[in-house]
């Protein structure tokens, strides 16, 4: 029997260099793998995921972002990230942010469930709706649809991922119970 998917805000991300590494790596392996998580060009080179993770580290100890995990065991095989906004006039709805999930572990219902668990945690800080941007042409919209999400914007041709491979930039909704 496979081991157990646990999900949790990463919290210790900015002290737990092990977990640091962790999120790098399933981040790489997923951008490498074609996924539609920050890198359009391949192949994605390690370094810049390096980078772009402590960045990430780097907002969550500012308090701008919060990040939740899925573990199997010491294995992170997902994550995705809540981009909080500063603004007073914008401190009610965030920004979903990457979420992934290791090609190994694709199937197994851990990015439903990273987005339910991040919606009832924004939902039970006060959150009134989300919102995320996605690189259309990779059935993401069907996934999010799924998951209640709507489609409230498409900028056409926004990401130019290679000489003629344009694609839509869509930008998506959910409001919250409450």
């Amino acid at each position: 029997m496979p081991e157990a998917v646990s999900i949790s805000l990463a919290s210790r991300l900015t002290s737990d260099d092990n977990l640091l590494d962790a999120v790098e790596r399933c981040w790489f392996d997923v951008s490498s793998a074609g996924g539609a998580v920050g890198f359009p060009m391949h192949p994605v080179p390690r370094a810049d995921v390096a980078n772009a993770t402590r960045r990430l580290a780097h907002d969550v100890g500012a308090g701008s972002v919060e990040v939740f995990i899925a573990e199997r065991g010491e294995d992170v095989v997902g994550w995705v990230s809540l981009r909080r906004n500063r603004a007073p006039v914008a401190r009610h709805w965030a920004t979903v942010e990457r979420l992934q999930c290791r090609p190994d572990a694709r199937g197994l219902g851990i990015g439903t469930r990273l987005m339910a668990v991040l919606t009832e945690h924004a939902a039970g800080v006060g959150l009134e709706h989300l919102r995320l941007v996605l690189r259309a042409g990779e059935g993401l919209e069907t996934f999010y649809g799924r998951l209640g999400w709507v489609e409230i914007g498409r900028h056409p041709a926004a990401l130019r991922l290679s000489q003629g491979d344009d694609r839509d930039e869509v930008a998506m909704l959910l409001h919250l119970a409450g």
